[in-house]
C-alpha cells in the first residue's frame, strides 16, 4: 500500500501534536498505547520519520525523486 502525500502530512500531524502535549505534561494515547514523557524520544522518531517521508513524496510529486543531483562529465 502506497502512503499518499496527505496521509503522510496527516501522520506527521499527529506526532506534532503527540509531541506538543507530551512536552506539556500530559500523556497521548496512539490506539491501546499510552505515552508520556518517558517515551518522547520515540514519539520524536516516529515525527522525524514522517518528515522523511513527507519531503521524500513532495519531492516526487515536484519531479524531484533524488535528494542529489547527477553530475555528467
Amino acid at each position: 500500500m502506497a502512503i499518499e502525500l496527505s496521509q503522510a502530512k496527516t501522520i506527521l500531524e499527529r506526532y506534532l501534536e503527540a509531541e506538543l502535549a507530551v512536552l506539556d505534561g500530559r500523556s497521548v494515547t496512539f490506539g491501546s498505547r499510552v505515552l508520556t514523557m518517558a517515551d518522547l524520544d520515540e514519539i520524536r522518531a516516529g515525527r522525524q520519520e514522517w518528515e522523511r517521508k513527507v519531503t521524500s513524496l513532495e519531492n516526487a510529486a515536484r519531479g524531484r525523486s533524488r535528494p542529489y543531483k547527477l553530475a555528467v562529465f
